[in-house]
């Protein structure tokens, strides 16, 4: 048997015996360390959290995971190096360790870029509702009821845009922040036609939100082209799909005709 894997099966029956005799506890090794750990937790792994997973989801049990299934990968090759153990295969330990840390994060990240292209098609309809509560309300609490009927991946960013503008700041930040959350098409420009709206007087409010108003209905027009010209490139797809089918197949039966005459 390999040396390397005997200090693994080695290691492996240590780290049990150790868990079953309660004188290591990997959870509770990570609790403890939880501070120092919460220093690896990127800007927006929150919020993509949020994104991927409806309803409570716990990200200190998640975040913990992460860093249980890298400790594990780095004491795995730790094992694996050890007849041969060197500085440089330390290093090469902790960086697949961090790899592996990093994985869960990179495929938020990946699913979240997927969905962008959702985000930027469904936010014109979203505020297309929104313009009707502001004709009634105010912008803020337009804003707070509209979470009710908004898309589940906007929710997150709205609570956060309602709770800072009801902490009292009256800048247009917190309206930058919910467009920075949602980077797409016109989102910025959007949010800042919204905090005009609410700073705007009874008198010209209904001028303003015409405006705004017409900036919506355009942002649908180029979300109903987009989802025709992808409906139109699917077709082009399938099609082109088809015609090189089909045709595949009839120049292998004819290759096959040729080579089947030319044996008799």
């Amino acid at each position: 048997m390999d040396t390397g894997f005997v200090f693994i099966f080695i290691g492996i029956v240590l780290i049990f015996l150790l868990e079953y005799n309660q004188h290591f506890n990997s959870r509770k090794f990570i609790q403890e360390n939880a501070p120092y750990f919460k220093g690896l937790m990127e800007d927006d792994y929150e919020f993509l959290v949020k994104v991927k997973y409806t309803g409570d989801i716990d990200i200190e049990k998640l975040f913990n995971r992460r860093v249980r299934d890298g400790l594990i990968v780095i004491v795995f090759f730790f094992f694996i190096f050890l007849n041969k153990l060197s500085f440089a295969y330390i290093i090469l330990s902790v960086l697949l360790g961090f790899g592996m840390f990093k994985l869960p994060y990179i495929k938020l990240k990946n699913f979240y870029k997927a969905n962008l292209h959702k985000i930027n098609l469904m936010l014109p309809y979203y505020l297309k509702g929104l313009e009707i509560l502001i004709q009634h309300y105010t912008v803020p609490v337009a804003l707070a009821r509209s979470i009710n009927t908004a898309p589940e991946i906007f929710k997150p960013g709205l609570e956060k845009l309602i709770a800072k503008i009801d902490a009292g700041d009256s800048s247009v930040q917190p309206y930058m922040d919910f467009a920075n959350e949602y980077p797409v098409r016109d989102s910025m420009r959007m949010m800042r036609l919204l905090y005009r709206l609410g700073l705007g007087s009874q008198e010209n409010k209904q001028e303003q939100l015409m405006m705004f108003s017409r900036t919506i209905s355009t942002l649908q027009n180029k979300a109903r082209e987009q989802k025709y010209k992808e409906r139109l490139d699917k077709m082009e797809n399938k099609t082109m799909f088809m015609l090189f089918g089909t045709g595949g197949g009839i120049l292998l039966f004819l290759l096959l005709s040729m080579m089947m005459m030319m044996n008799f």
